[in-house]
């Protein structure tokens, strides 16, 4: 699998042919996925608390600690 412009893939994502749409999403799915863990690594390392982290993502304390491990960090 290449790695491709997200960009690019949003484009893609927007394809009259399904199986395109449904592939680009996937990789951009991906791709935010790791972002994402990316990030929340960042703030936990720069002292964000689990609830600070949530509040950015809007979802509860309990599900960013949940997805994230949140047991690996454990300062709060």
């Amino acid at each position: 699998m290449s790695v491709r412009p997200l960009d690019d893939l949003a484009v893609d994502a927007m394809s009259d042919d399904p199986v395109t749409a449904l592939r680009a999403i996937r990789l951009i799915h991906v791709e935010l996925s790791r972002l994402e863990a990316v990030a929340v690594r960042r703030a936990r390392t720069a002292g964000l608390p689990w609830a600070g982290i949530a509040d950015a993502l809007g979802v509860t304390r309990q599900a960013v600690h949940r997805k994230h491990g949140g047991s690996r960090f454990s300062r709060d």
